[in-house]
């Protein structure tokens, strides 16, 4: 037996859940030390850069699902440290209004915990998706589970933000209680007995972990697109901690607006994924090459319009600017990670778990990088430009410079044959 289409969706729900409680540490949390605690942007930046910085370790979690054991137990013991280091991250918030120092030193071990629990059970999981599915519902299989994450996180950041207003440090403990306690039930749930009856693939040789990973970075095909997914997700994650402090210090969002602008972007990242599903995986409309293309022109464009925004102030209209860029990255991820999934089981022997691992790693390492540099980069702006405005809009222009450089190496790397969109197969 391999996963069920049911069982799939089941799992597609411990990604929106911990999607529910990232996307808390990188909107809502961000806006709240540089805005309402007037603290440096790029404070937050190293600690969401620090929790990324920890999941170098993925390779080892793929390692470990490539040679054997079983992974629900890692998916909820690793939901759990997400959620305490959620309800830490806030806590911490909250004490920096009284203590920078208790604030920090708080701040820093709650993000650790957030950076192990996605890589304990981020990576299990899509080592339990990759070994576990039909090599025929892979893309499928991607594609359900990415759309349910940025589901997760468009609703989460939508409601946040809807209860957030009149903002309190009492309402914000008890909203953040509520959606890591609710990720923990929610994921036991989900994958309650899923490995139970699956018969596992035949495990490749026994080879210890350095060698296994030397050989994998041997292979032109998996070397060449670690490097595209490390510049790509760089471009992609430049904006996630200065979105939301541009739009409440250039165009006066409340706290509770720019949380719901958080949500209206993943709104239409999940438009953008939807699209690509259907056309590339469902209805064979272009190889996933295309689309990673379009999606990273689309995206630099959007990037150009958020900037153009900037001097018109209050009463732009930066919210469908910000919706469009969502959709173009929505295209973007989600073709990614369907020729992700295409690749996993290419090159020398049967080690998906390792490779995905291996992605997984640069695109973390990539996720911090491109947070903090953002975040530094408006920070040192804001001193040597007149006006936030400015800063802004050039690191928002170096995005989009960014996004065009890795679709030009789209281009040069990712072959067509080797990324094509597989269509979906009927099941249960």
């Amino acid at each position: 037996m391999t996963l069920s289409w049911l069982s799939i969706v089941r799992l597609g729900l411990v990604q929106m859940c911990l999607g529910a409680i990232v996307v808390l540490t990188t909107s809502t949390l961000n806006r709240l030390m540089v805005v309402e605690l007037a603290l440096p942007a790029v404070l937050p930046g190293l600690l969401v850069a620090l929790h990324y910085g920890i999941q170098i370790t993925r390779p080892q979690w793929g390692y470990r699902s490539d040679t054997g054991g079983r992974r629900t137990r890692w998916i909820i013991l690793g939901m759990i440290a997400l959620a305490l280091g959620g309800l830490g991250a806030a806590f911490g918030v909250v004490l920096f209004a009284h203590s920078f120092a208790a604030g920090l030193a708080l701040s820093v071990l709650a993000y650790a915990l957030i950076g192990l629990g996605v890589g304990a059970s981020g990576t299990s999981l899509l080592a339990l998706l990759a070994t576990a599915t039909d090599p025929k519902r892979r893309a499928a299989a991607a594609t359900i589970t990415w759309l349910m994450m940025i589901a997760g996180i468009a609703v989460t950041a939508g409601t946040v933000g809807a209860f957030l207003d009149p903002y309190s440090p009492a309402l914000l403990m008890r909203i953040v209680a509520i959606v890591t306690l609710g990720a923990v039930g929610l994921t036991c749930l989900a994958v309650w007995g899923v490995e139970r009856g699956l018969v596992r693939r035949s495990e490749p040789r026994p080879v210890p972990f350095l060698p296994a990973l030397r050989q994998v970075w041997s292979d032109p095909g998996a070397r060449n697109f670690t490097i595209f997914v490390f510049l790509s997700m760089t471009a992609y994650f430049m904006q996630e901690l200065i979105l939301e402090p541009y739009a409440g210090l250039v165009f006066g969002f409340t706290p509770g607006q720019s949380t719901s602008l958080s949500g209206a972007q993943n709104g239409g990242v999940f438009l953008g994924m939807l699209t690509v599903g259907i056309a590339a995986t469902g209805l064979g409309l272009g190889s996933l090459r295309a689309w990673v293309m379009a999606g990273c022109v689309g995206s630099a464009v959007s990037l150009g319009l958020i900037s153009a925004l900037g001097p018109v102030g209050p009463g732009a209209p930066l919210v469908p600017a910000v919706v469009m860029l969502g959709v173009f990255n929505g295209m973007f991820a989600v073709a990614a990670i369907g020729a992700m999934m295409a690749l996993a089981g290419q090159g020398q022997g049967s080690r998906e778990g390792m490779r995905m691992g291996l992605w997984g790693a640069a695109q973390a390492i990539a996720a911090g990088f491109g947070g903090l540099l953002g975040a530094a980069a408006v920070d040192l702006l804001r001193r040597g430009m007149t006006g936030d405005i400015a800063a802004f809009g050039t690191v928002f222009l170096l995005e989009a410079a960014l996004f065009l450089c890795a679709a030009m190496m789209a281009a040069r790397t990712m072959k067509p044959k080797a990324v094509s969109a597989p269509t979906l197969v009927p099941g249960e």
